[in-house]
């Protein structure tokens, strides 16, 4: 698990300004730690293949947090969509809460 400092240090060496270090770190405390590393990874990979990662550090962890949030449909909208239950275009049958079968897209 990557901690918001490891972070704050791509986000640094990208260009960001310690300003707005306080505001990010807050910011990045609302996120489940499961999000908290999805958004450290997407960030690292984009710098990584010199894509496009915002300087303002706390837009860049807002559109990368919502980049990685997964997509999710009902089993009937699913069902719907695409005439079956096997996994199409990306999406996977999930069973988060034991109880409701949904379908997930990263």
């Amino acid at each position: 698990m990557e901690t918001f400092n490891e972070l704050w240090l791509l986000l640094r060496e990208h260009g960001s300004s310690n300003k707005r270090e306080q505001e990010c770190a807050a910011l990045w405390a609302t996120y489940p730690p499961a999000l908290q590393q999805q958004i450290y990874d997407a960030i690292r990979i984009k710098l990584a293949q010199k894509k496009f990662v915002h300087y303002d550090p706390l837009r860049a962890i807002r559109e990368n947090a919502q980049a990685v949030s997964p997509k999710t449909l009902s089993y009937a909208a699913y069902y719907k969509r695409y005439g079956t239950t096997e996994p199409r275009d990306g999406w996977k049958m999930a069973n988060p809460t034991g109880n409701k079968v949904i379908y997930v897209k990263n």
